[in-house]
């Protein structure tokens, strides 16, 4: 009789401590339901908009003669994966990768800001780095990897990169 109301008491207290447990995504993830671009690159931050030119303010001297690169947004198409759409837009200035924005990306769950709150800032760093599409696919995001390369390609398809 003692052993069954031990048993009984510890069943309760795990039941207790289990329910009690609040898990990762309970936290400000969860709780978002806007979505942000991610970007990354030296000029993050510095705005976006699709088919624009961005150029410095002109240098008054030396420098003059020469006007910098225009900086050109390409967005990619969207492709569409099982959790949601992922969409991407690269700047290219001089005929290189300086900042890439994920404009959409699966954010529906929990589960999903989690695992791409991980693996999108991975692709995007290994796109700016690589200068290209040789990126290799993150490791529990395959669906969002896919879609990330699909709407890249043709990013870079648009850019002649």
């Amino acid at each position: 009789m003692r052993r069954i109301g031990l048993w009984f008491a510890a069943t309760a207290a795990v039941v207790a401590l289990l329910f009690g447990y609040h898990t990762s995504t309970s936290g400000v993830l969860a709780a978002s339901s806007q979505q942000a671009p991610i970007v990354s690159g030296p000029t993050a931050g510095t705005g976006s908009g699709t088919g624009q030119n961005h150029s410095s303010p002109s240098v008054k001297g030396a420098a003059a003669s020469k006007k910098p690169a225009p900086v050109k947004i390409y967005k990619g198409s969207v492709a569409q994966t099982r959790y949601g759409p992922v969409q991407v837009a690269l700047s290219v200035k001089g005929g290189s990768i300086t900042q890439v924005s994920v404009l959409q990306y699966p954010n529906a769950s929990g589960t999903d800001q989690q695992i791409n709150s991980q693996a999108l800032p991975i692709l995007v760093d290994q796109t700016v780095k690589g200068q290209g599409s040789h990126v290799q696919m993150v490791s529990g995001a395959t669906y969002t990897s896919q879609g990330y390369l699909t709407s890249l390609q043709s990013a870079l398809d648009q850019a002649g990169l």
